[in-house]
């Protein structure tokens, strides 16, 4: 099933154009997961309506309203660029009026992502490879800080991960390698196709 299916499904509109750009060292360009990658990691890794996911860098929404179509869980959006927040709100609307549901299951806000104040249900956590080394610590150190306050199991997903990324991770913090998912016929030639699930036990 190509893009265009899904976009026409959920009623959104979440593909990147060529002029949107974001102009700012620490944080990455807009791309959004491709829907097949979306489809491979959902076969393999389990998603619940009693998840609350976190997708930090969400763009215009797409991970969060395909999650939220076919399981139902709470999903928060973080996203700096004040276009693409706007682009998430207005999928929102689009999207509602497809599935007829009044739902508080999606939010999104607009704020850098070290800025987002963790939730004490907030379990599952997305990137995308959004931004620097930098601002990821500050934003895993966060969440760390919170299942301090709030003794929970996370989640950290990550797709296209960054090296420094998955250095941290394993040797920095108590998270360990739960998952790999490697994206088929297209791994064995890139091999950053592939998503990184981290979990944390307590």
């Amino acid at each position: 099933m190509n893009e265009l299916y899904y976009e026409d499904m959920l009623n959104i509109q979440t593909e990147r154009k060529k002029s949107e750009v974001n102009n700012s060292t620490f944080y990455h360009p807009y791309e959004p997961t491709p829907y097949s990658a979306l489809e491979h990691l959902t076969k393999h890794y389990e998603i619940s309506s009693e998840d609350h996911i976190v997708d930090f860098g969400c763009g215009k929404g797409r991970l969060n309203f395909f999650l939220h179509y076919f399981f139902h869980p709470t999903v928060t959006g973080i996203e700096m660029n004040e276009v693409f927040y706007r682009d998430a709100l207005k999928n929102i609307d689009s999207y509602l009026k497809k599935v007829k549901r009044n739902d508080d299951k999606i939010r999104f806000h607009c704020c850098k992502a070290e800025q987002y104040k963790i939730q004490p249900e907030d379990n599952r956590f997305y990137f995308f490879n959004p931004f620097s080394i930098q601002i990821f610590m500050k934003v895993i150190n966060n969440i760390l800080h919170s299942v301090e306050v709030t003794n929970r199991d996370i989640d950290v997903i990550l797709y296209y991960a960054n090296e420094d990324y998955r250095y941290f991770l394993e040797y920095q913090t108590s998270f360990q390698l739960f998952k790999e998912i490697e994206l088929p016929n297209l791994y064995n030639k890139n091999t950053y196709e592939r998503f990184l699930i981290y979990r944390l036990t307590n």
